[in-house]
């Protein structure tokens, strides 16, 4: 063949040549970005395994002292009921000492049992117009009057709230934001308020001043079984559930939960929920 033909040819086959070659490294550097994703998925996924595997063993570390300490106190205090002759002020003692660990073996199971309901569709709401200020009020007094005739709770209520909710349902949020707010205020104060934000909303909040809690912390309290720090060396009583179920049962309400920090310290939970008109 002539010269110019061959170098055309020749050409041709280097072009095709050098497109093959761009072919085989663009398929390759997808197959190695779809490595690396894949790989980093499957990691993420390990990771998150594992994290919810450590979770579920603090829920069970946390679940049985939960059950145990209540159970072994209200035993001790029956048997010295049932082995001594005790004045009569004692003995009523031990029988407000044995309604308590009554009473917090009782709010652990109803919590867990909300918690299936929730997560198993099961829970239908009862909803009600009720006057929350006045609801607030009488649930605090009736359930914290021990803290509230010493201070350590205090009050800020809006009359004349009025709000379409479920009021067990609506129990349970308040009361397990003030004992987590008791939990962790390191002894403070805990500033327990309502006010109405709009013609549309209301804002309950309860704020303590205590340790706070880090940025990287606020998402994941409301996560099943989350508590900071481990099982085997945490001080504070509790299960991980207790602001989960808070933040089904306010989503259930078509409501929103957060927590801020508080000034000069602390936590403050806000949480905002559809008002009514009167």
């Amino acid at each position: 063949a002539p010269l110019p033909e061959l170098q055309v040819l020749k050409a041709e086959l280097d072009q095709k040549l050098s497109l093959r070659v761009w072919m085989v490294l663009g398929e390759g550097a997808v197959f190695m970005v779809i490595l690396l994703l894949g790989f980093w998925a499957v990691r993420r996924s390990i990771a998150k395994e594992l994290r919810l595997a450590e979770q579920q063993k603090n829920f069970l570390l946390s679940v049985t002292h939960e059950l145990k300490s209540p159970l072994a106190a209200v035993k001790l205090q029956l048997q010295t009921l049932q082995s001594r002759q005790l004045p009569e002020d004692k003995r009523k003692q031990i029988y407000s000492r044995a309604l308590a660990d009554s009473n917090r073996l009782e709010k652990l199971v109803e919590n867990l049992l909300l918690v299936n309901k929730i997560e198993a569709g099961r829970l239908p709401l009862e909803k009600e117009k009720i006057q929350l200020s006045e609801h607030l009020d009488a649930l605090l007094m009736s359930t914290y009057s021990i803290e509230m005739d010493k201070g350590r709770i205090e009050t800020d209520i809006a009359p004349n709230v009025l709000v379409d909710v479920d009021s067990m349902a609506l129990d349970s949020v308040i009361i397990n934001l003030v004992d987590n707010s008791l939990k962790y205020g390191n002894e403070s104060t805990i500033f327990v308020s309502l006010t109405r934000l709009s013609s549309q909303f209301v804002q309950l909040s309860v704020a303590d001043g205590g340790d706070g809690i880090p940025d990287s912390e606020k998402d994941k309290i409301f996560e099943r079984f989350y508590r900071r720090g481990n099982e085997d060396v945490r001080k504070t009583k509790g299960t991980g559930i207790g602001l989960y179920l808070v933040k089904l049962l306010v989503t259930e309400h078509n409501g929103e939960i957060s927590v801020l920090d508080n000034s000069p310290k602390g936590a403050k939970f806000v949480v905002k929920l559809p008002c009514v008109d009167e």
